[in-house]
């Protein structure tokens, strides 16, 4: 198996680099055999550890602490890239919600307006019929959302539409699009997502 894990001593600290397509498993297996041999070379030392080169979710970065300190009770601090370019919108993909940059628009859309935003969007209003609103974080309708939404564009499939009602005819998420027929029995759906089958699910 190849290594997803490379080290760098420092003056001042320890760069542990991860690979951008490594899996949190594969991640935590070869994290254990590498602050094992690291300890060696410690002994006494508490020298921090700065973990770079992929962008982690709140929970991924905890198991990563987590296996480090049982071996190596010694700080460990995370370098989170900011958004620069293609290829920094490229490495947020797996960013919690929370971090994404947020654009806020008062009043309702009108049937032909666009709306695009490279992060997530808030709509103080209504999205009418004929309008469209395209993000490439996540949508939030205060309103009740009739137009299209585009969630997602440069291919987050983690990304989310809310609204206080979704009566579209169609929602996009990534590259999932997602075709809603109406019927008198449906109830008020204000949420849609990707499910772990690649679908868009709405709640």
């Amino acid at each position: 198996m190849n290594s997803c894990i490379s080290t760098q001593t420092k003056k001042n600290q320890v760069v542990i680099k991860i690979e951008e397509t490594a899996e949190q498993k594969q991640i935590l297996q070869q994290l254990k055999k590498k602050v094992t041999e690291l300890k060696k070379l410690y002994k006494e030392d508490t020298t921090p550890i700065l973990i770079t080169g992929k962008v982690f979710k709140n929970k991924e970065m905890e198991e990563i602490q987590e296996q480090i300190q049982k071996i190596l009770p010694v700080e460990v601090k995370f370098d989170i890239p900011k958004m620069l370019g293609l290829h920094g919108i490229k490495r947020t993909f797996s960013k919690e919600i929370a971090t994404s940059e947020t654009k806020f628009h008062r009043g309702s859309l009108r049937s032909g307006q666009k709306l695009e935003f490279d992060g997530s969007l808030v709509v103080l209003g209504d999205v009418n019929a004929g309008a469209e609103v395209l993000a490439s974080e996540n949508i939030v309708v205060l309103g009740i959302l009739r137009g299209m939404a585009h969630a997602g564009a440069k291919g987050n499939k983690e990304a989310m539409i809310a609204a206080a009602a979704i009566e579209s005819v169609q929602v996009r998420i990534a590259n999932v699009i997602k075709e809603i027929e109406k019927t008198q029995e449906d109830q008020i759906k204000t949420y849609a997502y990707i499910n772990e089958q690649g679908e868009v699910v709405l709640e």
